[in-house]
């Protein structure tokens, strides 16, 4: 497991391109038949891919985390984005067809990751959290989930949120977590921009061509950079930073939180005409 430490903001508004991709970027997040998982000192976050092949995949439990299994002290969200895969933790076993979510709450052991055909693996994208209280296991297809429309072809941010871990679905402790897909002829996303310095964001992206990318914009308001990043590329988002993305083509992204608040509405804005 990849250790990744905290940088503020008057380190980072000095970084150039090279320590900005080294510090927030996660590239290639899903390598196949592998788990790879980054440990960020933000809030503790552990950001992971799984991509399962012709063997299932265990769940291992890194050294760092000082526990017998991954989620002794912990809570995970994990949404698949390829093809159907099979999750197995203790007795239980689930399904998951493309963009469906499971969450596992605090205490859960022996996660295994398969995928229903080989030549289509699944393509699980893992977030997780310290918890201190135990919330149960819970699948959520995606056609469950109450879709909500957001902005208009006019301003090119016309995009559908699909909210699984929050307030008003999924329980958890303190892990909040969905996905945004984007329509065709849109870029934008999240503008206007906010922060949040109650609690850290990752995003990860999906379902672009592999000569797009999008625009990650990040930073203080008033002292934004950005990175350029691929199609299954993740980015750790520290509490002090915006989060927005232009695409040079439409695109998905999954969003989750955690931090020192569980309201997704807790946002500071930072409007276009603010920014610098």
């Amino acid at each position: 497991m990849e250790i990744r430490f905290q940088h503020s903001p008057n380190e980072t508004r000095n970084m150039g391109t090279d320590a900005l991709r080294q510090h927030f970027l996660i590239k290639s997040i899903l390598q196949p038949s592998e788990v790879k998982l980054v440990y960020t000192h933000y809030d503790r976050v552990i950001i992971g891919g799984i991509q399962p092949g012709n063997q299932p995949l265990q769940l291992p439990a890194p050294a760092e985390l000082r526990a017998s299994f991954f989620l002794e002290r912990r809570e995970a969200g994990i949404i698949n984005v390829g093809g159907k895969g099979i999750i197995k933790a203790g007795t239980k076993s689930w399904e998951l067809s493309k963009l469906d979510c499971l969450y596992l709450g605090k205490g859960t052991q022996a996660v295994e990751f398969g995928s229903a055909d080989p030549a289509d693996p699944a393509l699980f994208y893992l977030l997780s959290s310290p918890a201190h209280m135990t919330y149960p296991d819970r699948l959520m297809k995606k056609e469950d989930v109450t879709p909500v429309q957001m902005g208009a072809t006019a301003t090119c941010n016309q995009r559908t949120i699909y909210k699984y871990i929050f307030e008003e679905g999924i329980q958890s402790c303190q892990l909040v977590m969905g996905l945004t897909i984007i329509a065709e002829g849109s870029v934008w996303n999240t503008m206007p921009a906010h922060t949040h310095t109650r609690r850290m964001e990752a995003y990860f992206y999906f379902d672009m061509e592999h000569t797009q990318r999008v625009f990650h914009f990040m930073g203080e308001p008033q002292e934004t950079r950005h990175l350029l990043v691929a199609s299954q590329d993740a980015v750790i988002s520290p509490p002090w930073s915006i989060h927005a993305g232009c695409g040079t083509a439409n695109y998905s992204f999954i969003w989750g939180m955690a931090g020192e608040n569980y309201t997704y509405t807790d946002m500071d804005p930072a409007p276009a005409d603010t920014l610098l």
